[in-house]
């Protein structure tokens, strides 16, 4: 038998359907860069309706009147599938948030809830540099994409990480795994457990004005 290889380029087309959120003094100051928040959300808001986007997070605070400080962009998985296989397109996404908006470039923050969780493990994982701070909540990292090992090149990222000690959904060991694989390495990373909290960890650690404080001091070099 004979040894061969094939290359081929071909072209690919990702797309994404996203709500978006501008602050209210956006348009007030067109000389001023403002900080990006990516909200990624949890397996039951997968789908093609934007509304159901609402239910949690940031979001649902946005939808209930709440004013943020930050540009907040919260993109929809496609039905049936995960955050982990949609990391090519969320750099994209960002590329053109970018690109479109005055985004402040050293403060942009990932965060996400139980599979969004998981998401924001893999994406950060997948371009470290990219985020000022990272802030999963009831998520973890699949070890058939190298967890808990890969999450060592988020050593230097601040990462702020919750979840329910009574969770059933997603175990807290999902978590303690990766917080104590950083911490091997020297991670900046915190951990917040509530004792009490199930599978939502996600209400309490969002209504949190400390949350919002601590990711807005967050900046890249």
């Amino acid at each position: 038998m004979e040894a061969k290889s094939f290359r081929k380029v071909v072209e690919k087309e990702v797309a994404l359907d996203y709500l978006l959120y501008l602050p209210p003094e956006y348009d007030h100051d067109e000389q001023k860069n403002w900080p990006l928040v990516l909200f990624l959300h949890g397996a039951g808001e997968r789908g093609s309706d934007l509304e159901v986007l609402k239910k949690h997070g940031p979001p649902r605070l946005i939808a209930e009147g709440k004013q943020l400080p930050f540009i907040m962009v919260a993109p929809q998985c496609p039905v049936d599938s995960w955050w982990n296989l949609h990391v090519e397109s969320l750099d994209l996404l960002l590329d053109e948030l970018e690109a479109q908006y005055r985004v402040d470039k050293r403060r942009i923050y990932l965060t996400g809830l139980s599979m969004g969780g998981y998401g924001s493990w893999h994406l950060a994982a997948h371009n470290p540099t990219r985020f000022a701070a990272v802030v999963p909540i009831c998520g973890g990292g699949l070890r058939f994409f190298g967890f808990p090992e890969r999450v060592r090149v988020l050593k230097d990222v601040p990462i702020w990480v919750f979840h329910g000690a009574k969770d059933e959904v997603v175990p807290l060991k999902e978590s303690e795994i990766l917080v104590e694989e950083l911490r091997t390495v020297g991670g900046n990373v915190r951990f917040t457990v509530y004792p009490e909290a199930d599978h939502d960890s996600w209400t309490e650690t969002y209504a949190n004005p400390e949350l919002y404080e601590w990711l807005l001091a967050q900046r890249l070099p």
